[in-house]
C-alpha cells in the first residue's frame, strides 16, 4: 500500500517531521511519500495561506492519482482543499483534522484543541461544526506560537504547548486532547505520558483511517457532489491546472 501524505506549506523541515510520525504508525508494507508542493508559503496561518497552498496541493494529488497512490493525508489542520482533493482522486482523501476529532470523540467524552495562533480558532470551530464534531468539542486554546517556531532548536514550544493543554484539562473538563497543527505530530506521545490523557495528533490519526480505508476496498465515491470536476479551460497561471472531460481521464 502506497499512502501520499501531503504538508500544504513548502517547509521541508516539517515535511520530513511529518513523514516519521507517519511512518512509526504505518502498517508493515505501507510505503509512505511525505512531499510538500513546489509553491505556496512556508507555514499556513490565514485564509489567505489557505488559498495560496491549494493549486500546490491539488498538483501533488493529481500526480499521486497518476503514480496510482491508495490513499492521501492532507497534513494541514485547517484541511485546505479537502473537497477539491476529493474530486480529484479515486483513493481516499483525509484531512488531520477531521481524523483527529473523530477519533478523540471515541477514547473520550470531550476533547480541547490545542493549535498554535489565536486567529486560527475560528477556523477549528468552523471544521468542528461542520464534521458533527461541535457537541465533543469543549474548546479550542491558541498557544500563541507561529507555526514556523515548531521548527526552531531551542524554541520553547514545547513548553508552551504543554502548559496549554493542562490549562485546557483543567480549566474545559476536557478528557482527550487533539493537537491543532501537522507540526506537532513529534510531541503527541511525550504530551500524552506527560499528561495521562488521551492526546490525538491528526497525522497518525488521518494515516491509520487511510490504511483502513484502502484494506476495505473504500474509494472516494465519483457520484454527486464529489464527481470529476467538469474539464475546462483555465488562463493566465492556472492554466496548467486545465483538466480534460472527465471521461476522457476515465479513459
Amino acid at each position: 500500500m502506497k499512502i501520499k501524505i501531503i504538508n500544504p506549506n513548502t517547509t521541508a523541515s516539517m515535511t520530513a517531521k511529518i513523514g516519521a510520525a507517519a511512518r512509526a504508525v504505518a502498517r508493515p508494507g505501507t510505503e509512505i511519500l511525505a512531499v510538500s508542493p513546489a509553491m505556496g508559503p512556508v507555514s499556513i496561518e490565514s485564509h489567505y495561506d489557505e488559498a495560496l497552498a491549494v493549486p500546490g496541493l491539488l498538483q501533488e494529488i493529481a500526480a499521486g492519482e497518476r503514480a496510482g497512490v491508495d490513499g492521501y493525508v492532507i497534513a494541514c489542520f485547517g484541511d485546505p482543499g479537502l473537497d477539491a482533493a476529493r474530486e480529484l482522486a479515486r483513493a481516499p482523501v483525509v484531512g488531520i483534522a477531521q481524523a483527529a476529532m473523530h477519533l478523540a470523540s471515541l477514547v473520550g467524552s470531550s476533547f480541547s484543541v490545542v493549535t498554535t495562533l489565536s486567529r486560527t480558532k475560528g477556523q477549528a470551530w468552523h471544521l468542528a461544526e461542520r464534521y458533527g464534531m461541535k457537541r465533543f468539542c469543549a474548546n479550542v486554546r491558541a498557544c500563541e506560537l507561529p507555526v514556523l517556531e515548531l521548527e526552531q532548536p531551542g524554541s520553547n514550544a514545547r513548553r508552551r504547548i504543554l502548559d496549554e493543554c493542562r490549562r485546557a484539562l483543567d480549566e474545559d473538563g476536557s478528557d482527550a486532547l487533539v493537537l491543532g497543527c501537522a507540526g506537532m505530530a513529534d510531541l503527541c506521545q511525550d504530551l500524552a505520558q506527560a499528561l495521562g490523557v488521551p492526546v490525538v495528533d491528526g497525522v497518525t490519526a488521518a494515516v491509520q483511517l487511510v490504511e483502513s480505508l484502502a484494506t476495505l476496498g473504500l474509494r472516494t465515491s465519483k457520484r454527486g457532489e464529489l464527481a470529476a470536476p467538469p474539464g475546462k479551460p483555465m488562463r493566465g497561471l492556472l492554466q496548467p491546472f486545465t483538466l480534460p472531460s472527465p471521461d476522457l481521464r476515465a479513459a
